[in-house]
């Protein structure tokens, strides 16, 4: 009885471990995001600059994953979880110490690889760390559920780190939770068995570029807007490096992604839901903490505590989410969801300066948590359903990409919306336009949810808790 209790209790610390860095990169894309204003007048950003303390993160982040993946396949999760790690926590520290634009921009490129590199091993321990159906299940919903109160969470606790302590602290918190991490993993979590291939370098390399390009194509877009030379330039050099990482993939012995994990309906449908979804999500927080600091005139405390009921909501309801899926399948759910998420945009579209939180905020933003919280769990298990334990990193670095990719794409697209009908003077003046826009994706997001998957599939593991 006392080893059974000794190796539940080991095998709950393993989870936690590497659920603690799983939450740390949930959050770090909108941790600073409060903090934004006191960053630009503590190292003398320009507008246009601070963007890039986002939008750095993001490119490096979404840009690296697939290859992360794939390194973690070949060398073992748990080795690549540890140097991602560890990269991680270094470039936390120097961000936190940053005395200049430059240096901190570059701690936060450095962040992103370190997360690209670490992540995607995270969902692939929580699989092969599980003895049966059952731990599996209960291990992808605590997955699933940190992961989709992350960036929430983390405007929460930067609007607190903020306030109380100083900027820096959005960054510098990494530091002892990824020391601990580091010190725990080796002693808790037995290594995977790597698989010794040849790397896809040419796929690697298209792959990185390719999705760095796309991805910044949606930044210029919102910056400089979707006409500008630097967005066309972008977008044009995405696509031959797309179809060139596809061609190298079809003919490489030992591709960098298994181009027949896309062939699977349910799987395609599910990254496309995923990604529009996500990018909603994004774009709503992101564009809600303008709105509460720069209309309603928030301090950072407060705008980054205005997200406790969505926070709250996502993680009750992403609870039962396992049972409903059992009973009514992914198919009703992510439908159902994209419908919730489009309607709690709509309900935003009518905000306007003269409107508070409790009057205007809070009935749509607890829809929105119930919403996504019906997307990603069914999305993340219908995109990993049936993927082959050789291929598991490079699946959750595809999983992760499509929502970091999607993330970018849906700040850039409601951005621009909104700087586009904008009154000059009035930058919220546009969020009527743009979250319209919000809603009219989130609806298509509905209609491919329920043309791709089919009514009887049911998921019905997951509901095994």
């Amino acid at each position: 009885m006392t080893s059974l209790t000794h190796t539940s209790r080991r095998r709950t610390l393993a989870l936690l471990t590497v659920l603690a860095a799983q939450c740390m990169f949930a959050m770090d894309l909108l941790i600073v995001v409060v903090a934004l204003p006191r960053i630009a007048h503590d190292l003398g950003f320009s507008p246009a600059g601070l963007t890039w303390v986002l939008n750095a993160f993001g490119l490096a982040f979404g840009g690296l994953l697939l290859l992360g993946g794939r390194l973690g396949d070949m060398l073992g999760q748990v080795r690549a979880f540890r140097g991602g790690i560890a990269l991680f926590v270094v470039a936390s520290l120097l961000g936190g110490l940053a005395t200049t634009p430059g240096m901190l921009i570059a701690a936060r490129i450095l962040q992103g690889a370190g997360a690209a590199l670490a992540g995607p091993s995270v969902l692939a321990l929580v699989v092969a760390m599980a003895r049966n159906p059952a731990e599996q299940a209960r291990g992808m919903s605590l997955f699933i559920a940190v992961s989709s109160v992350g960036a929430s969470a983390g405007l929460m606790l930067g609007g607190v780190l903020t306030e109380f302590l100083s900027w820096r602290w959005s960054l510098l918190v990494n530091v002892p939770v990824g020391v601990l991490v580091l010190a725990a993993i080796g002693r808790v979590v037995a290594e995977t068995t790597p698989k010794p291939a040849r790397l896809d370098v040419v796929g690697a390399i298209t792959a990185t570029l390719g999705s760095v390009a796309l991805v910044y194509g949606f930044i210029s877009a919102a910056e400089h807007g979707w006409t500008a030379g630097g967005t066309r330039l972008s977008f044009a050099l995405a696509a031959p490096l797309f179809l060139l990482f596809v061609r190298t993939e079809r003919r490489h012995s030992e591709p960098l992604l298994d181009l027949h994990l896309l062939r699977n309906r349910a799987r395609l449908g599910a990254l496309a839901v995923m990604a529009v979804i996500v990018g909603m999500h994004f774009a709503l927080l992101f564009m809600l903490v303008q709105y509460f600091e720069r209309t309603l005139g928030y301090s950072p405390l407060r705008a980054g505590l205005a997200y406790i009921p969505l926070t709250a909501t996502v993680f009750a309801i992403s609870r039962v989410v396992p049972r409903l899926l059992g009973r009514f399948g992914a198919r009703a759910l992510l439908t159902t969801g994209s419908v919730l998420v489009a309607v709690s945009l709509l309900g935003f579209a009518f905000l306007d300066e003269h409107d508070g939180y409790l009057a205007a905020v809070l009935a749509p933003l607890l829809v929105h948590a119930v919403g996504i919280a019906l997307v990603f769990a069914p999305g993340t298990v219908a995109i990993m359903d049936g993927v082959p334990e050789a291929h598991a990193g490079a699946a959750s670095g595809l999983l992760q990409m499509d929502q970091q990719i999607g993330g970018a794409l849906g700040i850039a697209v409601i951005a621009s919306l909104n700087a586009f009908a904008a009154v000059p003077g009035q930058p919220m003046s546009g969020l009527p336009t743009a979250f319209a826009g919000a809603a009219a994706l989130s609806l298509a997001a509905a209609l491919v949810a329920w043309t791709a998957l089919d009514a009887r599939t049911a998921l019905a593991p997951l509901a095994a808790r």
